[in-house]
This record gives C-alpha cells, sequence and structure tokens, in this order.
C-alpha cells in the first residue's frame, strides 16, 4: 500500500521529523486558502499521486503571489500527470499539497527500506538528493551510503555517523541530521513500512536539517495492525482491478501483455510469466489464487481477466497440492460458461485428482485447449492467440 506526500508528513511529525507546514487541498479555492494561512511570500504547489518524478512532469510549482497559487493550483489539479514512474497513461491529480517556501542550501535522500538478502534494513542516504535514486546508482554508485540495521538492535549513533559524514553533512547539522535518521528508522519499524524515503532531505540556510518530501509503502501483511495507516488508503491512485480482487482475496496484479493467467501460489505464477515470456509473448496479468480457491473465487478471477481488451487468451496453471485439481476445473467450466469465455483457453493441471480435474474439462463440452507440462500449456496458448 502506498500513501500521498502530505500523509506521509504527517508520519514523519508524529515521529518528530522536521518537515514543512504545509495543508492539503481538493480545489483551487481551497489551495488559496492554504496559502493565505500558511503566510509568507513563496509557496510550493505540489501535485500529489503516488508516483515520483511529479517535478519533472508538470507537478510541482513554485508561485511568488496569490495570482500564481491559483493559476498553478487550476493547471495541475485535474491534470493528467506522466512521470517516469506512473507509465504513458499518467495519473489524474486529483489532490493538492500548497506548502511554505524553503531555504534550500543541499539536498539530500535518505532511505530506510527491507533488505531480504541481509534480512536486515538497509538504511540508504546519498549527497545526491532530489535526483532519481536510480540514475545515480546507475552512474554514481559510490554515492550511495549504505548500512544494514539488525532489527534487533536498531541504528546506532555510529550508523548514523557513518551515514550523515557520508553524504557531507556539516558538522553544525550533524546531530540534527543523526536525530532525523534515527527518527525515519523508527518510523519506518513502527509503522511496519517496507520502504520510508525522503527525497531530498534538505540541509536549510540556517543549518536545519528537514524533510521536503515523504514516500511510504507498507508491508500490506501487517496493515491489520495500522488501521490509521489503512484510512489513508486513496483508491482513486489503484487500479480498478486489483482492488476489485482484493475483495475477493486474490492477488492480482495488471500488466500491459495480452495472455491472462490464473495461477495458485506466487511463485507458481512467477515463473508461468516467465514461460510466456520464453514463447515470444507478453502476459497480462499476475494472479494468484491461492490454496483456498472455490468456484466462485475462479469465477471472479476470470471477470477481472476478461475486462481487460487486451486479453486475447487466458493460461490456467496449476499445481494440486491442498487445491485439488477437480475444484478448480469446476470453478473453470463455470466461470467459462458465466462469462461467455470467446478467447482461447489454456488449462495444465497436475497433482491432486489430476485425472478426475481433466474429466471435468473433457466433458463439460467446452472448447478447452489441455496441455501437460507449462511449456506446453504456453507454446498452445501463444499459438492459440497468434
Amino acid at each position: 500500500m502506498k500513501i500521498h506526500e502530505y500523509q506521509g508528513k504527517e508520519l514523519l511529525k508524529k515521529f518528530g521529523v522536521t518537515t514543512p507546514r504545509g495543508i492539503p487541498c481538493f480545489s483551487v479555492d481551497e489551495a488559496v486558502k492554504a496559502a493565505e494561512t500558511l503566510g509568507g511570500k513563496v509557496w510550493v504547489v505540489k501535485a500529489q499521486i503516488h508516483a515520483g518524478g511529479r517535478g519533472k512532469g508538470g507537478g510541482v510549482k513554485v508561485a511568488k503571489s496569490m495570482d500564481e497559487v491559483r493559476t498553478f493550483a487550476g493547471q495541475i489539479l485535474g491534470m493528467q500527470l506522466v512521470t517516469h514512474q506512473t507509465g504513458p497513461a499518467g495519473q489524474k491529480v486529483r489532490r493538492l499539497l500548497i506548502e511554505e517556501g524553503a531555504d534550500i542550501r543541499k539536498e539530500y535522500y535518505v532511505a530506510a527500506l527491507t533488505d531480504r538478502a541481509t534480512q536486515k534494513v538497509a538504511m540508504m542516504a546519498s549527497s545526491e538528493g532530489g535526483m532519481d535514486i536510480e540514475e545515480v546508482a546507475h552512474k554514481t554508485p559510490e554515492k550511495i551510503i549504505k548500512v544494514f540495521v539488525d532489527p534487533a538492535i536498531g541504528l546506532t549513533d555510529a550508523q548514523a555517523t557513518e551515514l550523515a559524514n557520508g553524504i557531507g553533512v556539516p558538522a553544525g547539522s550533524l546531530a540534527q541530521a543523526m536525530d532525523t535518521l534515527k527518527k525515519l528508522y523508527t518510523c519506518y519499524m513502527e509503522t511496519d513500512s517496507s520502504l520510508a524515503e525522503i527525497n531530498p532531505l534538505i540541509l536549510e540556510g540556517n543549518g536545519g536539517i528537514k524533510a521536503l518530501d515523504a514516500k511510504f509503502n507498507f508491508d500490506a501483511n501487517a496493515l491489520y495492525r495500522h488501521p490509521e495507516i489503512v484510512a489513508y488508503r486513496d483508491l482513486d491512485e489503484e487500479d480498478a482491478d486489483e482492488i476489485e480482487a482484493s475483495k475477493f482475496d486474490l492477488a492480482y496484479i495488471s500488466l500491459d501483455g495480452n495472455i491472462g493467467c490464473l495461477v495458485n501460489g506466487a511463485g507458481l505464477a512467477m515463473a508461468t510469466m516467465d514461460t510466456i515470456k520464453l514463447f515470444g509473448a507478453e502476459p497480462a496479468n499476475f494472479l494468484d489464487v491461492g490454496g483456498g480457491a472455490t468456484t466462485e473465487k475462479v469465477t471472479e478471477a476470470f471477470k477481472i481477466m476478461l475486462k481487460n481488451s487486451k486479453v486475447k487468451g487466458i493460461l490456467v496453471n496449476i499445481f494440486g497440492g491442498i487445491m485439488k485439481c477437480d475444484t478448480i476445473a469446476e470453478g473453470v467450466v463455470a466461470a467459462a460458461k458465466e462469462t461467455h469465455l470467446s478467447v482461447p483457453l489454456v488449462v495444465r493441471m497436475k497433482g491432486t485428482n489430476e485425472d478426475l480435474g481433466k474429466k471435468i474439462l473433457r466433458e463439460s463440452g467446452l472448447p478447452i485447449i489441455s496441455a501437460d507440462t507449462m511449456a506446453d500449456a504456453a507454446a498452445k496458448i501463444v499459438a492459440a492467440v497468434k
């Protein structure tokens, strides 16, 4: 789950991280009122979407008068903002953040994220804040400093000092930078984040350290512990099909290909997508029905896949362990009939009650193409779609 910048800053403030004063808005009039409330001579009008690169896409403007606040708010609200993270379709802007201006002396990048390789928390920092960290990692990897934090111990003073010194924080600001890093780590841990990023973290003209942006991703499996974070969820920023799938406990992610995939188990689903690509086609989705799929779940899965007009065929790949093949077969037949399936369907199933499942498919009277191996299944669905 992702949240907006202004929501991320609310979390950071709860943990003692200094952020600029800002007010979220949903209309041009609210934006002007927010600027008046904040006071000052400079305001930043910022688009709020779940993607980075907003400034490059025209979603962040510096206003030096109330007229400019109104003009920029009118330009940004409702725009289809395209960034390197939204894809070519972009994302419609429905919310703004009006923020006080900042006296920026230097920009840094800092983040806490889960590192599965070491089973620790990676704390990253760079002197090249404000830029795409992927570009920095590619062109100048030596400018990214990393420490790996043992969750049983937490971020130590020595590690915080290593990060702050490594990115060139001046001596006079070192203590506040270390304090900010430790508070970011605490925020990351206590909110069950998978990513907590500040880009940029700025050094102000007076030597202060302030979070000028905030990006958070959360572990969906831990959200039951955080109703206050679930309340931040913005369904307008999420894929409608993925929202629908979550209602039926289906793990679904939209992709750009034309072959729908229905699989049980995340690992098998990934392998299925790889096999489709190996045979020269592209998957239209990741879809894991899990180990407790019912006829209803399989039917809903078919409906969700078929909503995508790009889907020209469906591959069902089932390993029957806990999930029995005959149960899936019954679901596939019911789903094909209910959705009036008109695209090719290839089914490959192995495991518990495999023979019974295949018998159900054969006797259904439906033009279902059977396959015995993953390679056979991928080859048949790719050929059928072509």
